[in-house]
C-alpha cells in the first residue's frame, strides 16, 4: 500500500470529508511520534503497541575478501513493538 491509498483508507475509517484532512491527520500523527523519540520518550497506544527509542550499539567487522576491518558508532534507533490486539487482529485475517 502506497501513501495515497494509505490516505483514502484513513479517510474512510476516521470519516474525513476530504483527503486533505486525512492526509494531514496522518502527519501530525507520525510529527508528535517523530518528537517524543527525539525526546527519548516513548509512545504507548494501548492495544496497538508502543513506539520507543533505543541505544544500537556499534560494531565492527571485516570485509569479507579483503583485509579491510570497518567500525560502526553507537545510534539512537527507533522501534515499534506491537501490541496485544494488532497481533491478534493480524493472526485472525490469516
Amino acid at each position: 500500500m502506497n501513501k495515497a491509498q494509505f490516505v483514502e483508507l484513513v479517510q474512510t475509517s476516521g470519516n474525513y470529508k476530504t483527503k486533505i484532512e486525512a492526509e494531514a491527520a496522518i502527519k501530525a500523527f507520525t510529527e508528535a511520534v517523530t518528537s517524543a523519540l527525539v525526546k527519548n520518550e516513548e509512545v504507548s497506544l494501548v492495544g496497538f503497541g508502543s513506539f520507543s527509542a533505543t541505544l544500537q550499539k556499534g560494531k565492527s567487522g571485516k570485509v569479507p575478501g579483503t583485509d579491510k576491518t570497518y567500525t560502526t558508532e553507537d545510534k539512537m534507533v527507533p522501534k515499534f513493538k506491537a501490541g496485544k490486539a494488532l497481533k491478534d487482529s493480524v493472526t485472525a485475517g490469516k
